[in-house]
């Protein structure tokens, strides 16, 4: 028997006990909370170009808790790939964006477009009050994130911004020791080291790489692909306090693969009593998302989503026993469908407060690579 089908037994047993006892209002109360929460998130897709729609459909057809109503892209042979692949009816997909969110009326949209589309996806969301949930980074330039936060507001939605980090029990476990229990102090040194081998390399798809080759459609190359995990991580953990320069360096190690874009990039970030470098890079010889936070008294290492080391006054370096992450909180389609449901607001790694910031060191840090300098966020 699956859970829900257990959950609605018990339920109905606790009615007829309910009705006896002269307890129905409360207990029929009850029923329209678990019936809301136990059904299906109504969800639509926007863009099939970004190859993490992959595992996300993977991932989304195999749930009970949520049902893909309606998939939006212009591409039809992009749209029979993901038909075929996940065996998903032809009547579900959409050549027109509006035409989809017209007639499905989601709760929720999903987007995996290209960066510079994010804005075009909001708008279109937020003229009809309709969540969205977005692969990061939040946009291409500062000017398209506020265009995506006045709409968001205009249309008193949430917009939330999808990394892989965010649901790493590494992370949570590095911010109760750092932050809640303040463990090493205050924060001192940070730095992000995150990429693969580089898109061409590991084999991703032709429509992806198309555009993460693109300096429009993308904002850059390494460093805005990988240059804003760093970047989120780093806001998180300083409470989103901006930092007060960003200064660049960006290379094009492989100019006859990644002939318009960087492929690697360090950015420094000048915080008042504290640095931040990001190490963004297409060349690292494995794929890796690792995060180190030194503070004045200690450290935490996280060497991806499920391994972290620390080390405190008076001790040696020792590995940590993760705990997993709230339900809620374990995955993206858990915590779009919380936040849409009304159980929680979006906040810290997920929140668009965050991603503004991501956006203007990302955006600064573009810059100082052009000009050489440093730039200061005023």
């Amino acid at each position: 028997m699956t859970p829900f089908l257990r959950q609605n037994l018990l339920m109905s047993m606790l009615l007829k006990w309910a009705a006896a006892c002269a307890l129905w209002p409360l207990l029929a109360a009850a029923q329209d909370a678990v019936s809301v929460t136990a059904r299906p998130l109504r969800l639509c897709i926007a863009g099939l170009v970004h190859g993490h729609v992959d595992g996300f459909l993977r991932a989304a057809t195999r749930r009970p808790d949520v049902a893909i109503a309606g998939i939006f892209d212009p591409d039809p042979a992009l749209q029979r790939h993901y038909a075929q692949r996940y065996g998903l009816p032809e009547s579900i997909f959409f050549t027109d964006l509006t035409t989809m969110l017209d007639r499905i009326k989601p709760e929720a949209v999903a987007s995996f477009t290209d960066t510079y589309d994010h804005p075009m996806v909001v708008e279109a969301c937020a003229a009809r009050h309709i969540h969205v949930m977005m692969e990061k980074p939040l946009a291409v330039n500062l000017d398209h994130a506020r265009a995506i936060g006045n709409a968001a507001k205009r249309g008193s939605i949430h917009v939330i911004v999808n990394y892989e980090t965010t649901w790493y029990p590494s992370h949570r476990a590095m911010w109760d020791l750092l932050k809640t229990q303040h463990a090493a102090g205050d924060i001192r040194k940070m730095v992000a080291m995150d990429g693969h081998q580089g898109p061409r390399e590991i084999g991703v798809g032709p429509e992806f790489f198309a555009w993460l080759t693109d300096p429009v459609k993308n904002g850059a190359g390494a460093l805005f692909d990988f240059g804003c995990y760093g970047a989120n991580l780093m806001t998180w953990m300083m409470d989103n306090q901006r930092p007060v320069a960003v200064t660049a360096l960006l290379q094009t190690i492989k100019p006859r693969i990644y002939e318009h874009v960087d492929d690697q990039a360090t950015v420094l970030l000048d915080y008042p009593k504290a640095q931040g470098i990001i190490q963004a890079s297409w060349n690292w010889p494995f794929s890796r998302k690792d995060f180190e936070v030194y503070g004045e008294r200690g450290y935490a290492v996280a060497t991806g989503g499920d391994a972290l080391r620390v080390r405190l006054p008076g001790g040696r370096e020792e590995s940590r026993t993760l705990t997993a992450l709230p339900p809620t909180e374990r995955d993206s389609i858990s915590y779009l469908t919380a936040v849409v449901r009304g159980e929680q607001p979006p906040s810290g790694l997920s929140s668009l407060e965050n991603n503004l910031i991501v956006t203007e060191i990302l955006d600064a840090a573009r810059e100082s690579a052009r000009t050489g300098k440093a730039i200061a966020l005023r």
